[in-house]
């Protein structure tokens, strides 16, 4: 595979560091070919380290996790940054180095200059030394828990609790943890981190995916990754490092994580529009794990709604909540995620057909989601007034919801002013529950009005003692309690009412209520809960998540130090300070696709096909 190759070079007071080694695939590829000290295992990529080090591939540490027990946390973080001048980053794969591409510029609303809460630093926090010190652990913390694999950074653990008993998966880097890690280095210029994150990632979508004799479509991608040191079987000194990916088969409830592939579509474009270094995406195998994806998700099965069709526990919910079927978190992702690709396919005639099945698609999708799972004071007097058994092509109660479904605690929660999308829609079922995700990055995505956005916010902003509290913030509001529970959660011990990822407060979640705010001109609301979690995140080691229904206890099985609420802090204090890096991640509403909608009609009347010629039967 022809890939275009240029060496980046890394300086050290000034001077180009004379040694350098290829990750790029294509380069990748030949050393793997010529190296007899190499081998390829079904399980992931193996090299063998030498007495004398890989003179191609770099020297492999004996141990291939970058964060590690606590007395070598230090010589991790200082082996990682010395790559500076010890020339173990991986090549640029095409076009300048990473330092010598600028960002690009991107417009809001459609207009450059428009608004003008993305002057930098117009809305940045008051800084003290209490806040300072904060970031610095935050920045601390943040490395410590950087994988190196063959000396290279590939990506974050989710937790580093060098106290913890309880390590399970929380020692791997997970693909939507390291969403808002990647961001906080991309946002402080340090690129090669995420860039050798989307290659690695995007090689382990090609493994053997088996459980049980069944292997799941091409292009799913792993749910996360582990660096794994194993003894060579011909040398009884030598070591090999491994990657070791989960596609859900190791996975509790054996789920395959949907979300995965459509994280990776969004962070591969923030790249690009944050490094200015746009040849990873143009690269033939980066195309080609694009378009897998999204055939994957495109394709044509029995539903007859735009939406994907998911079982439960294939986002960032893992467990047994309720959300199987059209969840709106997976849904906004996918918008999202389609919206990104459109701008990075390359286009060429193998392309055609999948961009206008993308296209299509987006159409659909939109209108779905804004005319079917929009509910506020008046969308609720409509359904609790609704006529139901209507069979018809013109029925109002089109998925036939019974009026009786309308929780009483609904009635109580929504305000006069605001609204939001549900949590999912089915035949005869609509799950008014609402879940943070799903809202936020349907405004980030513009998957919502505008209108709609801003009464998203405006919700939050009148239930914060709800959906905030004490900390930042509910994943989805209300928690199941009681004999719904017990059914839809089937009893399970970590998912109790008001805790995890039932009714449980996030911290993590504070980037993407960032973005949101940022792109709406309301960041005041961000800012509010930034002071929140400064008052006490850090006093309470950074825990995973917090318990009852004001946050007040950090979570009864939280793992502390977890990477995604540390990052996810720091990603929310940068851009507050620099409003229009959130650029990076907004979708603008396409005036195209409005049109396109506009003309599609989807009220338009059902009407017979009328076949040209006869059928033969």
């Amino acid at each position: 595979m022809a890939t275009s190759k240029t060496v980046l070079q890394v300086l050290s007071g000034g001077l180009p560091c004379p040694h350098r080694f290829d990750l790029s695939f294509g380069g990748l590829n030949s050393v793997l070919s010529m190296c007899s000290d190499v081998k390829r295992k079904n399980r992931g990529l193996v090299y063998k380290k030498l007495n004398n080090g890989m003179r191609l591939l770099g020297k492999c540490t004996s141990r291939g996790v970058g964060a590690v027990t606590s007395h070598e946390k230090v010589k991790c973080i200082d082996r990682w940054e010395s790559m500076r001048c010890k020339c173990q980053k991986a090549e640029s794969f095409g076009g300048a180095t990473a330092n010598e591409w600028s960002p690009v510029s991107l417009p809001v609303n459609g207009v450059h200059g428009a608004t003008n809460i993305f002057e930098k630093g117009r809305f940045a926090l008051k800084c003290n030394e209490k806040t300072q010190s904060i970031e610095e652990e935050a920045w601390d913390l943040l490395r410590a828990s950087v994988v190196c694999y063959c000396g290279n950074p590939i990506g974050t653990i989710a937790a580093n609790d060098p106290n913890s008993t309880s390590i399970l998966n929380y020692d791997q880097v997970f693909i939507r943890d390291f969403i808002p890690s990647g961001i906080a280095f991309l946002l402080k210029g340090e690129y090669d981190i995420v860039r050798n994150f989307i290659l690695y990632t995007l090689q382990l979508q090609s493994w053997e995916k088996t459980m049980d004799c069944y292997s799941p479509g091409q292009g799913l991608m792993p749910a996360s990754f582990k660096v794994r040191t194993v003894p060579l079987d011909s040398e009884d000194s030598a070591t090999e490092e491994v990657l070791d990916a989960d596609f859900g088969e190791a996975a509790i409830g054996r789920v395959a994580p949907v979300d995965s592939g459509l994280w990776w579509i969004i962070l591969l474009r923030a790249y690009g529009k944050c490094s200015g270094d746009l040849s990873v995406q143009e690269r033939v195998d980066v195309q080609t794990g694009m378009k897998m994806i999204l055939r994957l998700c495109l394709a044509d099965g029995f539903d007859m709604f735009p939406t994907l069709l998911v079982t439960d526990g294939s986002c960032m919910i893992d467990r047994r909540m309720g959300i199987h079927g059209h969840p709106l978190e997976i849904e906004a992702l996918f918008y999202s995620a389609l919206l990104c690709a459109r701008e990075m396919l390359a286009p060429e005639d193998g392309s055609a057909d999948l961009i206008r099945a993308l296209n299509n698609r987006l159409v659909a999708l939109s209108f779905h989601i804004r005319e079917y799972y929009w509910i506020d004071l008046k969308k609720l007097n409509e359904i609790y007034r609704y006529t139901t058994e209507e069979y018809s092509y013109d029925a109002v109660n089109k998925f036939n919801i019974y009026p009786d479904q309308i929780p009483p605690w609904l009635v109580e929660f929504m305000p006069n002013k605001g609204g939001y999308l549900i949590g999912n829609l089915q035949p005869a079922h609509m799950d008014f529950r609402f879940f943070t995700l799903g809202n936020l990055w349907s405004i980030v995505s513009s998957l919502a009005t505008l209108d709609q956005s801003h009464a998203i916010l405006d919700l939050i902003e009148a239930k914060w003692a709800e959906l905030v509290a004490e900390m930042p913030i509910k994943i989805c509001y209300p928690a199941l309690e009681g004999q719904e529970w017990r059914i839809i959660t089937g009893s399970d011990p970590k998912n109790t009412a008001w805790s995890y990822h039932n009714g449980g407060s996030w911290p993590t979640l504070l980037w993407q209520l960032t973005v949101a705010c940022i792109k709406m001109n309301r960041p005041e609301i961000a800012e509010r809960a930034v002071q929140l979690v400064e008052r006490r995140i850090s006093r309470d080691k950074w825990p995973e998540y917090y318990d009852t229904k004001r946050a007040r206890f950090i979570g009864k099985q939280a793992h502390l130090f977890q990477t995604w609420s540390i990052s996810g802090y720091l990603v929310a204090k940068l851009f507050l300070a620099n409003p229009s890096a959130a650029k990076i991640f907004v979708n603008e509403e396409d005036p195209e696709l409005v049109s396109a909608l506009i003309s599609a009609n989807p009220r338009r009347k059902r009407a017979r096909k009328i076949f040209k010629q006869p059928f033969i039967v």
